[in-house]
């Protein structure tokens, strides 16, 4: 049958190798996961019980396509608490997790054929879902001497979209760095997107919100992370007020609505924090552990995890090939980790990206099981 251009994306390699990783599994094998950045904790009690209640008492049908007004209500209100920002809950728009948020952004803002600026490393889904929309990712090298902050290159661009705490480093930019970058993009009529969805999972300080420096910003958040609902496929987007009626029409025609259930279930979790924050001292606990650990087991040029729940390892003097080194890893190991090619397509071949995200106890097996590998490897 006939295919189009704008499927031609790359895969996205932390996924195939979950999938080994189960196959493994499936054959017998204990494979401790540091691929994917997924909690190892379920949805929040609160979460679970306000579904459990809702299933007996309501239909659970559509939704208004921006999602239910209480939620809504309930995102805005987390930005007076975390923030200081006085939101607007009609500038929420809620989205089947936040891929809907990209995709419903990458519509609004951006015509055909035009460049949007996204820095490598960088979550990889950002370049694909750019090009299956017709869009040229225009890639922004960041580098370890730098923390990996972006600095926005001279060339036109559309747009530009950056997170903090970033994924795969976890570097999280400075009050200054942000205005700095939203700043050069309003000079030079370009899209500020914001991807804040590892907000909430940090360990000194905060992150800052693009929203405390301008309103004319995109900002995209998700339920997965801080509140370890990944499966639930929830998330929400900020906007400017005149781009509420624009994301509304495109979300009622692409989606209709997020799904009802997990709405509410997202409602019972923005009560949950004690819940949410102690899920943080686990993963503090773990990146202690990683810090310690992955040096001794030889993987020690690693950038700053100030944020999220991911390190990521400089392995040039170990393999030139992190996709061979990965997979070797996981059959040899029996470790996942995500070879860096996934955020980084020049460069990554010699990274690789260890996640902390599982319980504490799979941590402190998995870098016993590292140590001993690469122990053996020389």
């Amino acid at each position: 049958m006939r295919s189009s251009t704008r499927g031609d994306v790359d895969a996205f390699i932390v996924m195939d190798v979950m999938e080994q990783a189960r196959r493994l599994e499936d054959a017998g094998r204990s494979i401790i996961h540091m691929e994917v950045g997924q909690p190892g904790t379920p949805a929040p009690t609160a979460a679970r019980a306000a579904l459990a209640q809702a299933m007996e008492q309501d239909a659970l049908g559509y939704t208004v396509a921006l999602g239910l007004p209480e939620l809504r209500a309930g995102i805005a209100k987390l930005y007076m608490d975390w923030y200081g920002v006085d939101l607007d809950p009609a500038r929420v728009v809620v989205t089947a997790g936040s891929s809907a948020a990209f995709v419903l952004a990458f519509t609004a803002l951006f015509e055909a054929g035009e460049a949007v600026g996204v820095t490598e490393p960088g979550y990889p889904s950002y370049r694909q879902i750019l090009k299956s929309l017709s869009l040229t990712p225009h890639a922004i090298p960041t580098h370890a001497a730098d923390r990996h902050v972006p600095q926005l290159p001279d060339a036109q661009l559309a747009g530009f979209i950056v997170a903090s705490p970033a994924n795969p480093t976890g570097t999280m930019l400075s009050k200054d760095d942000l205005d700095a970058l939203i700043s050069k993009c309003q000079a030079n009529d370009t899209a500020f997107i914001s991807d804040e969805i590892y907000h909430g999972v940090q360990y000194e300080g905060r992150a800052v919100s693009a929203l405390e420096l301008s309103d004319d910003v995109y900002v995209i958040n998700s339920f997965s992370k801080y509140f370890s609902m990944t499966g639930w496929r929830l998330g929400w987007m900020i906007v400017p007020e005149d781009h509420i009626r624009r994301i509304e029409r495109l979300a009622q025609n692409m989606f209709i609505c997020a799904p009802h259930a997990a709405q509410i279930a997202a409602l019972g979790a923005l009560q949950a924090r004690d819940e949410t924050e102690a899920m943080l001292d686990v993963y503090r606990e773990n990146r202690r552990l990683m810090l310690e650990g992955l040096p001794k087991a030889g993987f020690d040029k690693i950038a700053p995890p100030d944020g999220a729940f991911y390190v990521y390892a400089d392995i040039s003097d170990l393999s030139q090939d992190s996709l061979a080194f990965a997979a070797e890893i996981l059959e040899q190991a029996g470790v996942a980790v995500t070879p860096g090619l996934d955020f980084d397509p020049v460069r990554g071949h010699t990274t690789l990206r260890f996640s902390y995200a599982r319980a504490t106890e799979d941590i402190v097996e998995g870098l016993r099981r590292l140590t001993e590998y690469m122990g053996k490897r020389g």
